[in-house]
């Protein structure tokens, strides 16, 4: 494998190849959770009564989808980035704040 040098970043070493493995698991594992947030947006807003707004067409046929809270979607969206920052950070190890 051929060794990229990375220009320097004020605050960050170069990462040896084990710690780059573990830093693009974190990114693949995040762009997975980023898919299921993603879908979760799809799904229609609970509405106080809670019937779903939206429909899909599977073959021809509506199709209800079930009404999500997506207040906590966004919530679970933002802590899973703040995770998946921690865990860069915990990779990094900047030595900057």
């Amino acid at each position: 494998m051929e060794t990229f040098q990375q220009p320097k970043i004020t605050g960050y070493r170069q990462l040896s190849e084990q710690e780059v493995a573990l830093m693009n698991e974190c990114k693949a594992l995040a762009e997975q959770c980023g898919a299921l947030v993603a879908k979760l947006r799809g799904h229609p807003a609970t509405y106080s009564d809670g019937i779903p707004r939206m429909h899909e067409t599977v073959g021809g046929e509506p199709k209800c989808l079930p009404s999500i809270d997506q207040r906590w979607v966004s919530i679970g969206a933002t802590e899973i980035q703040q995770g998946f920052m921690a865990l860069t950070r915990a990779i990094a190890q900047p030595t900057t704040f």
